[in-house]
């Protein structure tokens, strides 16, 4: 953001925490939810790290349990029940997605114009 709309909103009668809630942040706010949601995606699915690092059964995310499912034996994969699963874990992704949507698109368009 540039200095120039802090600094005219302080000429117009704005303390320094007035002009950053009433401008800078609603200028700045479609790119901090985009950059928000696209964070929460690659943590969502960021597999390789949560496999290796965490050694907490507790804190293990949804991906890596569901890697973990096995049948009722040891030998048996029920790869319907896995991808079952796995459709259900993308659910709240997608829902998330489809609402801020709109967010999405503009914080992604608002760098590229002027």
């Amino acid at each position: 953001m540039p200095d120039e709309l802090e600094q005219a909103a302080m000429i117009d009668g704005c303390s320094p925490a007035q002009a950053f809630r009433k401008i800078i942040l609603p200028l700045a706010a479609p790119g901090i939810f985009t950059t928000a949601i696209i964070v929460f995606i690659g943590a969502w699915n960021e597999f390789l790290v949560a496999v290796t690092m965490i050694n907490d059964p507790t804190m293990e995310p949804a991906t890596v349990l569901l890697s973990k499912f096995t049948g009722a034996s040891q030998f048996n994969t029920p790869f319907g029940s896995q991808m079952a699963a796995g459709v259900i874990m993308t659910v709240p992704l997608v829902i998330m997605v489809l609402v801020f949507q709109r967010r999405i698109v503009a914080g992604l368009a608002a760098g590229g114009t002027k």
